[in-house]
């Protein structure tokens, strides 16, 4: 098994580190021990995190070394019944991204939902796996659903799979909402037919270009970890999504940052189990955050 280490809150975590990155305190770092317990609500951290396998039936975690693959037990046990699911509908093996780190707190770069071992991303690539050495996987870029400059999904990269991955996304249990780049939620809006309650759960966000994320709820039993807002009533396509898009269809771009504004902080509560992040320090040439 492999040790892998509010509104501009959650902006942050739809970035991924550029292919040369490393995450600040992976070395030495291991899980604080159990029991489980979630702390935060955007930021935050998490003792008795579990670690999701680097591969399982269905699954197989990529880019490793600027990954991080610990999350709450329901996290992990939820990224194996999607991939069990997924492989009943004949859809290949899917490629996991970031959960959170052995203890949770800020991953190096961004991410700054990941920080509470309830949120993982899953690709959305739904093209034939072809068998790949480990290191071919840590430097592996999945193709992009929304090209950088697209205003519509590439049909290259789109399929009915790709509706289905997301559909039996939705279905699991203990899932809060799924994030998606919004041209994708857009493109479910305007395709999907019958039964349309699913995409309840699906809300648009910025990036997420090759990617879901998943966001799950507070497990029960954890009073310090916080929920997100519910969602709004009604599937999301109407004007919530309109909000979005600029009038030539592109992706309208986020609000600059608040002059002077301060980055979120840690619950104090989560001190004595982030020290030993904090004490390992970021890895030899890398900035710390």
């Amino acid at each position: 098994m492999r040790l892998h280490w509010a509104l501009p809150a959650l902006l942050a975590s739809s970035l991924f580190l550029s292919a040369g990155a490393a995450r600040a305190g992976e070395s030495g770092v291991s899980p604080a021990p159990g029991p489980l317990r979630i702390i935060g609500a955007g930021t935050g951290c998490i003792a008795g995190a579990s670690e999701l396998p680097s591969q399982g039936p269905g699954f197989t975690t990529i880019r490793a070394p600027i990954s991080s693959f610990w999350g709450a037990p329901e996290t992990v046990h939820g990224v194996e019944t999607l991939a069990s699911w997924a492989r009943q509908d004949g859809l290949p093996e899917l490629y996991v991204g970031d959960l959170s780190g052995p203890r949770g707190g800020p991953l190096s770069g961004g991410h700054v939902a990941h920080q509470r071992g309830v949120d993982v991303d899953i690709y959305l690539d739904t093209q034939p796996k072809p068998a790949l050495s480990e290191s071919a996987l840590d430097r592996l870029t999945p193709p992009l659903i929304v090209p950088y400059g697209a205003i519509a999904v590439d049909p290259r990269q789109w399929s009915r799979k790709t509706v289905t991955l997301i559909y039996l996304a939705t279905q699991l249990p203990g899932l809060n909402r799924l994030l998606v780049n919004p041209i994708i939620k857009r493109q479910l809006c305007e395709t999907v037919t019958g039964d349309r309650s699913w995409l309840h759960k699906v809300r648009p966000w910025w990036g997420h270009r090759g990617h879901m994320h998943l966001h799950f709820a507070c497990p029960p039993g954890q009073p310090d970890c916080i929920n997100q807002a519910p969602i709004p009533a009604g599937d999301g396509c109407g004007a919530s999504l309109a909000w979005w898009f600029e009038p030539d269809g592109s992706v309208r771009p986020p609000p600059p940052p608040t002059p002077g504004a301060k980055p979120p902080t840690i619950p104090a509560a989560c001190a004595p189990i982030l020290a030993p992040v904090e004490a390992a320090g970021p890895p030899p040439g890398v900035e710390a955050d």
